[in-house]
């Protein structure tokens, strides 16, 4: 059985303006989109394991050098069952079971053995709870992790521009798939997937990005269109950025877009910035 760490579920290490976590099971932390969320983090505690490199990631910017070590399926269930069962003794089970952490959690070579454990593990011990995958769908073209993906209750893919050029700058991807490639894989999913959207404006590397003007947003409802998702989730930044040129949208400008989504027939759910930032002894959220 595995050791129970000395370090706090909710203690963090900070990488300038930017946050890692450094356990298996981090918060629980009101998401502002799915309630009171308890984060599973399948990736190193240490350091970001991700094929992607957003300019807006709060883990910060990754290090190709850096050795996978991917949390264990055993260390996952050890500490997610130990959780719900101190959240049950206080009366105070999460509205949702969220894989984020420190990077893609559907790199993880057993994820849909852990998907299987997990969904296993809720109906036991917290079976009104619903399980949520973050994800930027990088991977959805594996079998295994389609099948996983098909199973939980929220597969929330991200989908932050329509527009190769845009997607490259703000998520900086290790592969070569377009835009396009990636729409065709979420056909996939008939319409049960969350697309997820980080709408932002700024400069990077001496390059504007703006995915809020017409071009970028006519050109992403029509995917969005294409998807045919049970819903949509927007948002903007609520923190400090690793790239530190980016402005938020302001919420009655998402609201604008958000409306435009409801007109496809799509519930859309928007998330403009707090007024008061992380501070240092606040929890941070993956999901925001």
């Amino acid at each position: 059985m595995p050791q129970k760490a000395a370090i706090s579920a909710n203690q963090t290490y900070r990488i300038m303006s930017t946050i890692l976590f450094n356990h298996v099971i981090f918060g629980p932390v009101h998401s502002r989109r799915l309630g009171l969320s308890l984060g599973v983090n399948l990736l190193p505690l240490n350091n970001k394991l991700c094929n992607f490199d957003c300019i807006y990631c709060e883990c910060g910017w990754g290090h190709k050098a850096v050795s996978p070590r991917f949390n264990t399926r055993q260390e996952v269930q050890y500490h997610l069952r130990a959780k719900l069962q101190e959240m049950a003794a206080d009366g105070k089970l999460p509205d949702v079971i969220t894989f984020a952490g420190n990077g893609e959690p559907t790199m993880h070579p057993q994820f849909e053995e852990i998907i299987a454990d997990t969904l296993a593990t809720r109906d036991e011990l917290s079976p009104k709870s619903k399980v949520s995958v973050l994800s930027n769908a990088t991977m959805i073209d594996r079998d295994s992790v389609c099948r996983a993906l098909c199973r939980v209750d929220n597969n929330i893919l991200k989908l932050d521009s329509a527009i190769d050029r845009t997607m490259r700058i703000i998520n900086q991807p290790r592969g070569n798939r377009t835009v396009a490639e990636t729409v065709e894989l979420m056909k996939r999913f008939n319409g049960q997937l969350i697309i997820q959207t980080m709408f932002l404006r700024g400069r990077f590397n001496g390059q504007s990005i703006d995915n809020t003007t017409p071009e970028e947003v006519s050109a992403w409802l029509d995917l969005v269109r294409q998807i045919t998702p049970k819903q949509v989730m927007i948002y903007t930044i609520d923190r400090e950025t690793p790239a530190h040129e980016l402005v938020k949208i302001p919420v009655s400008e998402l609201s604008r877009i958000g409306e435009q989504v409801r007109a496809l027939g799509i519930p859309c759910s928007v998330s403009g910035a707090t007024e008061h930032p992380s501070t240092p002894d606040s929890i941070p959220n993956p999901e925001e």
